[in-house]
């Protein structure tokens, strides 16, 4: 994989993403594998060597399934499972790996009360592979069979988490080619503990419709924005919704719609955007965690950049194509915030470029139109015209 990056990207860059990588896994351990800053009931500040990944000895106990001993008399730490041992001593860089003494780079230190090891060091000597995720800012640790997927964060955004609340709500007014176009911009925080994402159909119920503040009250959300595109114009009561929804790690509705873009989320908040064939790879893959999901689309940006091709995910309807009309949307920014738009009187190269400004990485249309709705603290910033088939929310634990 490293190799592959060499030739793609160039030898330079790549070093510096990795360097990037290391800081920023060093803060996301910290957060993740400890419960982050005492404002989040969570122990541990930042770690001040930034050159290096360090876990703690929980951690890997926990989810690899190592038996970890602690002796207090000498601080000395024991890891250990079938194949092998490996003893560790705070502030020592001599670690013993089946018996036989290596000095490292690094040593074990305490902080807050919790032991953290060099995750460099215990990953080679027990087989993790580390994997960088570019698409979905995320690490892998994988061993025997066994995914840790740990979101990436830096130092600033670490400081952001604790210090500010998981929701943010700012109107914005944004210079398009001379036009400017008013957005709502809700910003969610996903690695702040309180924060859940979640997908619910109008009552409880693939079909039915009903208004957007009662599928937000019925699930106690804070946040709610209008969902798929669904056949809001039939006469019949039963009102279809349109591609694929996955509700609470179940599939709700499968409508073919394999090429439009869907995004996805695991009970950890970790998010995603993909093409319809992506998605279906997902979803048959026994590794992948889904537990939430909307196909919608139009994609709006890829890796930062404006990428709009609606004739390709199988649009016609000349609202997207060409019409300018009111809006909802979805971002995703490389530090792990969702931020969920809704704006009136733009065409969907316009809405990309929205997307754009207010910093987000990956971005993609929800359903638009009469269906266009935001609900923020129990009262809307943007009221739909008419009753919807499914939300996307954000609920506070």
């Amino acid at each position: 994989m490293i190799m592959m990056l060499f030739s793609i990207i160039g030898k330079d860059e790549m070093m510096k993403r990795c360097r990037w990588i290391v800081v920023s896994l060093t803060f996301v351990l910290f957060l993740f594998l400890t419960g982050g800053p005492s404002a989040l009931a969570v122990s541990v500040g930042v770690l001040k060597d930034t050159d290096r990944i360090y876990v703690p000895v929980r951690y890997l106990s926990e989810q690899f399934g190592y038996e970890a001993t602690w002796n207090p008399h000498d601080q000395r730490i024991t890891l250990s499972n079938q194949q092998n041992t490996v003893i560790l001593q705070v502030n020592s860089r001599t670690v013993h790996l089946n018996g036989e003494a290596v000095t490292t780079d690094a040593s074990p230190f305490i902080k807050s009360g919790i032991t953290f090891i060099p995750l460099r060091l215990v990953s080679d000597a027990m087989g993790i592979a580390v994997t960088w995720d570019d698409q979905r800012f995320q690490v892998e640790l994988m061993k025997d069979g066994t995914k840790v997927v740990l979101p990436v964060m830096t130092e600033q955004r670490w400081n952001e988490t604790v210090e500010r609340s998981p929701i943010q709500n700012k109107a914005h007014t944004i210079l398009v080619q001379k036009k400017k176009i008013s957005a709502n911009v809700v910003t969610v925080d996903l690695l702040h503990p309180k924060v859940s994402l979640k997908v619910a159909v109008a009552e409880g119920k693939v079909g039915n419709v009903s208004e957007l503040k009662e599928i937000a009250a019925d699930n106690g959300a804070a946040v709610a924005i209008n969902g798929t595109f669904f056949d809001a114009y039939t006469e019949s009561s039963i009102k279809s919704p349109y591609g694929y929804i996955v509700a609470e790690g179940e599939i709700v509705n499968s409508a073919s719609w394999d090429k439009r873009t869907v995004f996805s989320f695991d009970r950890q908040n970790t998010p995603g955007m993909f093409s319809g064939e992506q998605f279906l790879e997902i979803l048959i893959s026994s590794e992948e965690e889904v537990y939430g999901a909307l196909q919608v689309g139009p994609r709006l940006l890829m890796d930062g950049e404006v990428s709009v091709d609606p004739e390709s995910e199988g649009f016609r309807d000349p609202k997207i194509l060409t019409m300018s009309g009111a809006r909802s949307a979805l971002g995703i920014t490389k530090d792990y915030k969702l931020l969920i738009v809704t704006t009136n009187g733009a065409t969907i190269p316009e809405l990309a470029e929205v997307m754009r400004q207010t910093g987000a990485y990956q971005a993609m249309n929800m359903d638009g139109g009469a269906s266009s709705g935001l609900w923020l603290n129990e009262k809307y910033i943007t009221k739909p015209g008419r009753a919807i088939s499914n939300a996307l929310l954000v609920v506070l634990n």
